[in-house]
């Protein structure tokens, strides 16, 4: 009795507990994560073998990479850019603005065409966008252009059943040379032009003006070297006909040219590179009685591409 009298007493003194463990166990570990993120679980399984799936398939849509965003900056090329159909995500307006015809005019293109964002900003803020250009209170922004690979090409050709057909461009820097020939390839049947990553021209609100609209529906690829990408097409069975004012024959004299073709275009001042010119199966003239030494690449891609044209008629 006196044993049970000490163990009920109510004096202090040690004694056995859970140091805190019970209550740390009553606490919880927080929200149950989704099943995804839950490791074993069967949701977990897909999700992950799902991602490394997307990591191994390359993207269907611009392999070739983007370029960056642009600013088309004034009033008269604002206005010129949204008759010219060059692609734009937002349009931005001063503030206070003089409300004169150009604006009007660029605020109904934008609405009428849809998908334009419209953004009112203070001049500073303008000026802040430009780098301090005369804006005159009117700026577009050009969304970043997704170039194809030049494999592409190739398989929209397959796709229409078609031999392939297309433009490489050898050290063109102006990108209204570059506009110029997407649209002759659009007007005689062609799958595409290729141009080298560095050292080239890109697809600018220029050039898409340049292209009267055909650069929406005429892909441009990107080569990170063209030489390589020259040699691939010749592996898969596709002629290289380079463009020289030296070269061996007439472009009217050559059979080549209807079948699979790339015809590769220098730049008017020094033509084709050395090792671009080496890669090419034909070097072709273009006749010129007129005593004229060269042509733009706009041009000169519009004879043969004619020629082309005539020859798979």
């Amino acid at each position: 009795m006196a044993a049970n009298n000490r163990r009920m007493s109510g004096k202090k003194g040690a004694q056995v507990g859970s140091g805190g463990q019970r209550r740390r166990g009553l606490e919880g570990k927080g929200p149950t994560p989704p099943a995804e993120m839950r490791k074993g679980h069967k949701k977990n399984r897909l999700a992950n073998a799902k991602a490394k799936q997307s990591v191994r398939r390359p993207a269907p849509k611009g392999r070739g990479g983007k370029s960056a965003s642009e600013l088309v900056v004034g009033r008269n090329p604002v206005v010129e850019a949204l008759r010219g159909g060059v692609p734009a995500s937002t349009l931005y307006v001063q503030q206070f603005i003089d409300n004169d015809e150009r604006v009007r005019e660029a605020l109904q293109l934008a609405a009428d065409r849809g998908g334009i964002n419209l953004m009112e900003a203070p001049r500073p803020e303008l000026d802040r966008m430009t780098n301090g250009l005369n804006h005159q209170g009117l700026v577009l922004q050009v969304p970043p252009y997704e170039y194809a690979h030049p494999e592409d090409l190739l398989d929209a050709a397959a796709d229409e059943g078609e031999d392939p057909l297309i433009v490489a461009l050898d050290g063109v820097t102006d990108p209204r040379n570059l506009g110029a020939v997407v649209r002759s390839v659009s007007a005689f049947g062609g799958h595409g032009v290729v141009v080298p990553e560095r050292r080239a021209a890109g697809m600018t609100a220029g050039a898409w003006k340049t292209s009267a609209g055909t650069a929406a529906r005429t892909p441009v690829a990107r080569a990170t070297n063209l030489t390589r990408a020259l040699e691939q097409y010749k592996k898969a069975g596709v002629t290289v006909i380079g463009l020289a004012a030296d070269g061996e024959a007439e472009v009217g004299e050559l059979e080549a040219l209807g079948g699979p073709v790339v015809i590769v275009v220098g730049s008017e001042g020094k033509g084709l590179s050395r090792l671009v010119g080496e890669t090419c199966d034909f070097r072709v003239r273009i006749p010129m009685p007129g005593g004229a030494e060269s042509l733009n690449a706009g041009v000169a891609a519009g004879i043969v591409l004619y020629e082309a044209a005539r020859r798979r008629a």
